[in-house]
């Protein structure tokens, strides 16, 4: 093995992919480059439990046919073992942070090439918090615990090329050195296999000088450094966010376009006379401009709380349309059909109603029988249909209506009530204020999610005026917020909150 750091003959690697990025491809390619290129070649495959809760792993073992004893086969393994693999190639950042964790990865042994785009776990997605893995610290692991790490977004250079992330890092693994075969023989399997070769061998290319470059990862986590450009008819807006703490800023101005395309100007003007009335209240200290920052990215997730019709409107969209033909590569002779499953709760049908028509309906015993044959069973509609697709854009150009609607109004005094409690905190109690405005991450979501979330916020605001004079005050309130967030049934809520 060219470069390696042990003298066995014997070269071990393993493959960490995701179902339909070609990493079964890639294993057949390295075995059949083994094979027509003097080695024996062996893999097995042992596919993950579920999406995205663990890729499929492939493990290959190559020895080269030169160095066998007369008459004798060499005993190769089923798996991969910690500390004994030659080359580790994982096509998600989180999949290398797996090879990591399972000790496959050896300081002076081992050639890691990870993709750094992210496809989001499971637990990720589901963490009632931000359950997102800082892909800065995988990187810097990957990179401190390998002998040699090779990372760039593989990914984006394969749908560039047309082909599966496979061919991109088959690229990268004939880069790097390690495997004894010339460029040339790694092409020439590509060809051999007779399917998208063209499209494979752009890809290996574009994986191959990616590799060669040392490209440096990009962070999967943009900062919000430079701001953005909201367009003119913000402006006048952004002048005047501009005149609120700096780190804020790009924030607001997210927001400002965000508010803007969810409701209209003058609902973003709101959004930003809201932060505009809470800074004259805050202290100019560390502390009072955290509140500041931490209040304009919750305020404006906040005010675009998803309702019936929001969600109607972004499954109309065509960008939606467009990404999920992409997803699928849709080509010009098939149709794609979309079918969006609804359920909506008698409280989501209430709450787009005009105020008064939605308060008479929750408290109309009659009203709810009537309507419960129609909505307690969820329905499919199938959007790429004109039936379906008018019906949810009907839904959608409600929104014009919503200032009058039952969930708007509901939502506004929560707001300002929320608003109100930091004002008066932030005077004399701006590590508290900031706890409440960071306390506002468990209300989001929609339907169930959103009301579990509400009940334990409102189950913790109740208490913050007896807590607002403790010394503790703050560090109580956050570990409530914890608890909730650690468990959606409010039983760890209500266990911390009574050992306080």
């Amino acid at each position: 093995m060219s470069g390696a750091a042990n003298s066995d003959p014997l070269i071990t690697l393993a493959i960490m992919a995701m179902g339909g990025e070609g990493g079964g491809v890639l294993a057949d390619w390295l075995v059949d480059l083994a094979e027509h290129n003097g080695y024996l070649a062996q893999t097995t495959s042992v596919p993950g439990v579920a999406q995205r809760t663990g890729a499929t792993i492939y493990y290959l073992e190559m020895f080269p046919l030169a160095q066998l004893p007369e008459g004798r086969q060499p005993v190769m393994a089923l798996s991969p073992f910690p500390g004994a693999v030659d080359m580790v190639v994982a096509s998600e950042l989180m999949e290398a942070g797996r090879a990591l964790q399972r000790q496959l990865v050896h300081p002076e042994r081992t050639t890691l090439i990870a993709s750094t785009h992210r496809v989001y776990s499971m637990a990720e997605r589901t963490a009632l918090a931000d359950g997102r893995v800082d892909a800065a610290q995988l990187l810097a692991g990957a990179q401190q615990a390998a002998r040699q790490f090779i990372g760039a977004d593989f990914a984006e250079l394969a749908e560039a090329s047309g082909s599966p992330i496979g061919a991109a890092l088959y690229g990268a693994v004939a880069a790097s050195g390690r495997l004894p075969f010339t460029r040339a023989q790694y092409e020439a399997t590509i060809e051999r296999s007779g399917v998208g070769v063209a499209a494979s061998l752009k890809a290996f290319a574009a994986g191959w000088q990616a590799a060669q470059a040392g490209a440096s990862p990009p962070a999967v986590r943009p900062a919000l450094a430079e701001l953005p450009a909201v367009g003119p008819r913000l402006s006048e807006l952004a002048q005047r966010a501009r005149q609120l703490p700096a780190a804020a800023q790009a924030t607001i101005l997210h927001g400002l376009m965000r508010l803007t395309d969810y409701q209209g100007e003058a609902y973003a003007r709101l959004y930003l006379q809201r932060l505009e009335q809470l800074q004259t209240r805050a202290p100019a200290t560390p502390q009072g401009e955290a509140v500041l920052v931490e209040t304009a990215r919750h305020l404006a997730l906040w005010m675009a709380y998803e309702d019936t019709v929001r969600v109607a409107d972004l499954k109309t969209r065509r960008s939606r349309f467009e990404r999920v033909g992409q997803e699928v590569r849709l080509d010009e002779a098939q149709q794609l059909h979309i079918n969006e499953f609804l359920h909506p709760r008698l409280e989501e049908v209430a709450d787009t109603l005009p105020a008064a028509w939605g308060r008479w309906l929750l408290g109309s015993a009659w009203a709810r029988r009537l309507l419960a044959p129609l909505i307690d069973r969820g329905r499919v509609v199938r959007t790429s249909s004109l039936r379906g697709f008018l019906l949810l854009y009907a839904v959608a150009s409600l929104r014009r209506w919503r200032p009058r609607s039952l969930r708007y109004q509901v939502e506004q005094q929560r707001i300002e009530a929320w608003l109100a409690d930091m004002a008066r905190l932030l005077p004399g109690q701006a590590e508290l204020a900031l706890e409440v405005a960071r306390a506002q991450q468990l209300v989001k979501g929609y339907g169930d999610t959103h009301a579990r979330g509400w009940r334990h916020f409102e189950m913790i605001m109740n208490q913050l005026s007896p807590l607002a004079g403790r010394a503790d005050a703050a560090s109580r309130l956050r570990a409530w917020v914890a608890a909730a967030l650690a468990d959606d049934s409010g039983q760890t809520l209500k266990q911390a909150m009574q050992q306080s």
